[in-house]
């Protein structure tokens, strides 16, 4: 689902989604659509378990009395049966048709007669709605006003017919403004002065004479009450075409036609740019429009050089995904602009430095994108090149700073959405980025804000019934033997009921998120590693010298490393994701190694990892995990949520000796002595007895779970942190797809408590992700193979009588 796909479904009545054809979107049951369509974190409507009655879901929406506990869900099964689809009733919609009598489908102003009161009459019902809803339209010019009587709109003759799309308002004339012996024309449009009152005067009682009077019989509708639009503020039809403007905008790649952009066109886009509002009235920006064939050859091969960069430093299937940020345009598009700032203009303007310059000249960029598209044009940014190298190509200043580099002209055809399928970012919806009161309480305005973790859990739900069956039908049509496939046929099949459709798409491309913290249980001499090399670890993986790093260049996949609880401060890196809840947990041995605050924040740090990810094109997660003496933890958790002995699930971690074993057994069985695990609490558990990257690796599961890409599981670590989280939400295990069996004993106690098996068994017991990596090109085979395999009727193959 695009972003103007889902605007525009926030300007119609929702119905559930739809496949084609009418029939509902495939995925959880009748009310599952896109990737983000209908998440309860979209604003898009019911799903998943809402769509069929789930209390939970309605609890979120709708609080009664205590608030629900968002870590004791209902338990159900994985798969779920279709069931009949909900309808729901339809209001009207608006009418964009003809109005009666004036076939343009608006009414005409009254001259000169002032707008009549609202009051005294029935306000239609249609009317009503749209009356009540103007308030929560963002004003554009001094937001809504009370009721009041209007002057008649007088006619103004400009001595032109041109008209460009404005609003139909008086001209405005400029007259700069002086203040402080500086004239400045950009501060005032006043408007030219009312003509005086045409016709003979009238007395305020005859004015009120004819105002409409409320009949006695005819109560006043609360829409009576809402304030009235001015005459400045949009009409409907105008503030459609700007959010139309906005929705539509597109960054636009290829297809520039060689005609020339008019000059009166670029001027009124140029325009636009010039009137953002810029901090402190300074106007920072500037606009390079370059022509020249060899100013434009030194952006081209600075961006060229950029692009083979990117593509050695990242995986094949990345930078395949990623092929569409083409750099021809610059040559191809009519004309060229680059948006340049300077944070040094304006002097000691109050309340601006180098940072809101930025800023404005950003919002300059904006108002030029929405201009050209009202324009028809397209505009491209060219978002590979080095800033101040082109500034230094174009041959600025050195107080200038290039914000944008912008192709600019007419196309063949506008995309339809962003990125078209080139893997790039998906966008975020809404519901994801509002929050109130309070960053992390999240919901849109009129709705009940909730946390992320309630928010994710009402978004996981069960495979989808009807696509895992046309899935195991597919399989047994196939041309192959039944059944000759193993355990990938059932992996496919799954596949299928996660993402709603058989076939099912490639899990690719996919993200490995290695989750890096330290643990207090290290005092305890549970491993003869020092912790200090955690820290020295996450450096290997950022500079590529790590296992991970090889198993993800082999199989394509992109490594992001998410520091949520090193001790040792770390620089910023690029592939580094500063996240970083406390500087290690306490020594589990003597009390819980979280605080409950501690545990939540990393479950939700997880999470938001896994939408980043997703967003961004990811279409498979995996799990990674970097924490010296984490394997204790991990024997810990498992040992609460399967109710194994200690002496039978912790194992030797690094290849500790005897005597380090036995005394990191006793640890563990010390940590379930002082602090009992309460099963009815998982997240206290967690809290309890895990690390911080448990509890981020079991926020991930879950936000994978709630997105519906598969989660491919690691070793014991990871298998801990699946085994909270199908305490949270067992429908979470939907989305799990164990990649190997590890040697830690732990880890086959955990993986059968859990129901999963593993795709491949090589005695490893890395951790950082690499078994789920080597994992990984079997998943995708799955998939393939239900995709690509003919059938038996297709090929023309017989079947065994």
């Amino acid at each position: 689902m695009t972003d103007h796909d889902r605007e525009d479904a926030r300007h119609r009545e929702y119905e559930g989604p739809k496949w084609m054809g009418g029939r509902t979107a495939p995925g959880l049951g009748p009310a599952l659509g896109g990737l983000f369509e209908g998440l309860p974190g979209t604003g898009q409507g019911p799903r998943g378990r809402d769509a069929m009655g789930d209390p939970s879901h309605r609890a979120l929406q709708e609080p009664q009395g205590a608030p629900m506990n968002p870590v004791r869900p209902e338990r159900h099964t994985m798969y779920e049966e279709s069931r009949p689809e909900q309808h729901v009733s339809r209001r009207p919609e608006h009418d964009h048709g003809e109005t009666a009598g004036h076939p343009s489908g608006t009414t005409p102003r009254t001259e000169p007669a002032p707008r009549p009161s609202m009051e005294g009459r029935r306000v239609p019902a249609a009317e009503e709605r749209a009356e009540e809803l103007r308030p929560n339209v963002i004003p554009f010019r001094g937001g809504a006003q009370p009721p009041r009587s209007t002057p008649p709109r007088p006619q103004w003759d400009t001595g032109a017919s041109t008209d460009h799309g404005q609003v139909d308002e008086p001209p405005m004339s400029v007259r700069p403004t002086v203040r402080d012996g500086v004239e400045r024309a950009h501060e005032t449009l006043d408007p030219l002065p009312e003509p005086p009152h045409q016709g003979s005067p009238r007395s305020d009682e005859a004015v009120e004479a004819d105002r409409p009077r409320p009949s006695p019989e005819t109560p006043r509708s609360p829409s009576d009450d809402v304030p009235r639009a001015s005459e400045r503020d949009f009409d409907e039809t105008e503030r459609a075409a700007v959010y139309r403007a906005i929705r539509e905008r597109r960054d636009v790649h290829a297809g520039f036609r060689p005609d020339p952009v008019p000059a009166d066109v670029l001027t009124r886009v140029l325009e636009a740019a010039h009137q953002a509002p810029g901090v402190g009235h300074t106007q920072p920006w500037d606009f390079l429009v370059i022509d020249d064939p060899e100013l434009r050859a030194r952006v081209r091969d600075l961006a060229e050089r950029e692009r083979a960069t990117y593509d050695d430093a990242h995986p094949d299937t990345r930078a395949h995904a990623l092929s569409g940020l083409k750099v021809e345009a610059i040559a191809q598009s009519p004309t060229n602009i680059a948006v340049t700032v300077d944070p040094t203009r304006g002097g000691r303007t109050p309340g601006r430095h180098s940072k809101p310059a930025s800023y404005s000249a950003a919002l300059a960029v904006e108002n030029l994108w929405l201009a050209a598209r009202t324009e028809g044009l397209g505009v491209g940014w060219v978002s590979l090149v080095d800033e101040r190298e082109v500034a230094d190509a174009l041959d600025l200043p050195s107080h200038l700073e290039v914000v944008a580099y912008l192709c600019v002209g007419y196309v063949e055809e506008s995309p339809t959405t962003d990125t078209e399928d080139d893997g790039r970012t998906r966008g975020r919806p809404l519901a994801w980025v509002v929050h109130r009161d309070r960053y992390g309480r999240r919901g849109l305005p009129g709705q009940e804000p909730t946390t992320l973790l309630e928010e994710t859990i009402t978004a996981i739900g069960a495979l989808d019934h009807r696509a895992v069956e046309e899935a195991r039908d597919r399989q047994a049509r196939m041309t192959k033997p039944p059944g000759s496939l193993g355990v990938l046929e059932e992996v496919s099949i799954r596949l299928a009921g996660l993402a709603g459709q058989s076939p099912p798409p490639i899990p690719e491309p996919a993200a490995v998120a290695v989750f890096a913290g330290d643990h207090g249980v290290h005092a305890q001499g549970v491993t003869p590693w020092p912790q200090e090399v955690t820290a020295q670890m996450v450096r290997n993986f950022l500079d590529g010298g790590a296992v991970v790093n090889a198993f993800a260049a082999q199989v394509g996949a992109e490594v992001t490393v998410v520091d949520v609880g090193v001790i040792e401060d770390l620089a910023p890196r690029p592939g580094l994701l500063s996240r970083k809840v406390a500087r290690g947990t306490a020594d589990l041995a003597r009390g819980p190694a979280m605080s409950r605050e501690q545990a939540l924040h990393a479950l939700e740090t997880g999470i938001e990892v896994a939408r980043d990810l997703v967003s961004s094109g990811a279409r498979c997660l995996l799990t990674g995990d970097m924490g010296i003496a984490n394997t204790t933890p991990s024997a810990a958790l498992i040992c609460a949520f399967t109710g194994a002995d200690p002496a039978l699930v912790t194992g030797r971690g690094t290849g500790v000796d005897d005597a380090t074993y036995g005394r990191k057994v006793e640890v563990v069985r010390q940590a379930l002595t002082v602090d009992p695990p309460d099963l009815d609490d998982p997240i206290g558990v967690l809290a309890s007895l895990g690390g911080l990257e448990h509890a981020a690796l079991t926020g991930f599961i879950l936000g994978g779970a709630a997105l519906r890409v598969p989660v491919l599981l690691d070793g014991v670590i990871a298998g801990s942190a699946a085994a909270a989280a199908a305490a949270i939400s067992p429908e979470s295990m939907a989305a799990c797809f164990a990649g190997h069996r590890s040697t830690e004993p732990g880890h086959d106690a955990v993986l059968e408590h859990l129901g999963l098996r593993p795709l491949i068994d090589l005695e490893m017991r890395l951790g950082e992700g690499s078994g789920a990596l080597l994992a990984l090109p079997l998943l995708q085979a799955a998939a393939r193979t239900l995709r690509d395999v003919a059938t038996f009727d297709t090929a023309g193959v017989s079947t065994a009588p």
